[in-house]
């Protein structure tokens, strides 16, 4: 059987930003989630086969914030108020967007390397997906992504 990640669309946009820093190495955090895992299998394979997932991923089931099937963790508002507090709302909501976005939902799957190319293709200016944070901070992460992208698909 043909190895599967389930997975959140931001956790998938949130490693590549992360490759399109410079980080080529992920280690495990003490949170215990699975992210190290999880990027180290993306970068290992670009064709591995990704199943979207807006519950508890494969990332998130063993993170010591996961209760139950739901986030505990909070969030940050200090720059982004009007978010909700709750990490698990505030990540539904940008899966959300990221869904409408990419044509996706729930269940859907397609290949890490499919995954990217839709990125590579609809996911420009993505301030509309991230407008509770300043300019600054999503400007940042779009470069990010961009340049983590253009590693993946190289």
């Amino acid at each position: 059987m043909d190895e599967k990640i389930f997975i959140k669309p931001h956790h998938f946009i949130d490693i590549l930003g992360a490759v399109g820093s410079g980080k080529r190495k992920f280690e495990p955090h003490s949170y215990g989630h699975a992210v190290h895992i999880v990027a180290e299998k993306l970068l290992a394979n670009r064709d591995i086969i990704l199943e979207i997932e807006l519950g508890m991923d494969d990332i998130c089931r063993p993170c010591k914030h996961n209760i139950d099937g739901i986030c505990d963790d909070k969030i940050d508002i200090s720059f982004r108020p009007t978010a909700p507090e709750s990490k698990g709302q505030w990540n539904l909501l940008i899966d959300r967007r990221w869904c409408e976005r990419l044509g996706l939902k729930q269940g859907d799957r397609l290949s890490g390397r499919q995954f990217c190319e839709r990125l590579r293709d609809c996911g420009n200016n993505i301030t509309d997906i991230y407008r509770e944070m300043p300019f600054e901070k999503v400007n940042q992460r779009e470069v990010n992504l961009k340049k983590g992208i253009e590693f993946f698909l190289s």
